[in-house]
């Protein structure tokens, strides 16, 4: 978190959805939006909190970038989940936004100071996340995460692959 809350700098949205193909699909042919990388996250989570409680995180999720803006496509495997809290299952709509932070700590002083806890949290090698419930001030849940060389990476080629795209290998599966 830098140390004006105020001076966040949004990258990302993101929806949940039931069937991951078709939801790209839809935001391909219906708003020019690609290419999607699709990957699997498994058993990859460690410390796993799901409201104050260990728990599990399995996801399926895609990515793509709309000029500035990175838009993530997420279908919940593991339930419970921060994804379902609210956005029931057999139906799809907006989620979250994500935020880059510096400081996963402050975050969470940040956002309890708010009255706003962390609903869900996890890593996976140097990658830390939370997810805070937000959405009696915006609507949505707020998610940051930290950066690492790996994730910028991967945002980087999702964001690369949109420059120029000729709307061809509309999907594409990630490793």
């Amino acid at each position: 978190m830098s140390k004006n809350p105020l001076q966040r700098r949004i990258f990302q949205n993101a929806w949940v959805v039931d069937d991951i193909e078709a939801a790209c699909h839809r935001w391909v042919s219906n708003f020019g939006v690609g290419p999607f990388y699709i990957y699997q996250f498994g058993n990859t989570f460690k410390d796993v909190l799901y409201r104050g409680e260990p728990g599990e995180f399995e996801i399926i999720l895609a990515l793509a970038q709309a000029g500035p803006l990175q838009i993530e496509l997420i279908q919940p495997v593991s339930h419970p989940s921060v994804y379902r809290d609210s956005v029931p299952t057999g139906t799809m709509g907006f989620h979250h936004v994500c935020a880059w932070t510096d400081d996963l700590e402050a975050d969470v002083a940040h956002f309890n100071a708010i009255n706003c806890p962390s609903v869900c949290s996890a890593n996976s090698g140097n990658v830390r996340f939370a997810y805070f419930d937000t959405r009696d001030i915006i609507g949505c849940m707020f998610e940051v995460v930290t950066k690492s060389s790996d994730i910028k990476a991967l945002f980087q080629q999702v964001s690369d692959a949109a420059i120029n795209w000729d709307g061809k290998q509309s999907i594409r599966y990630g490793s």
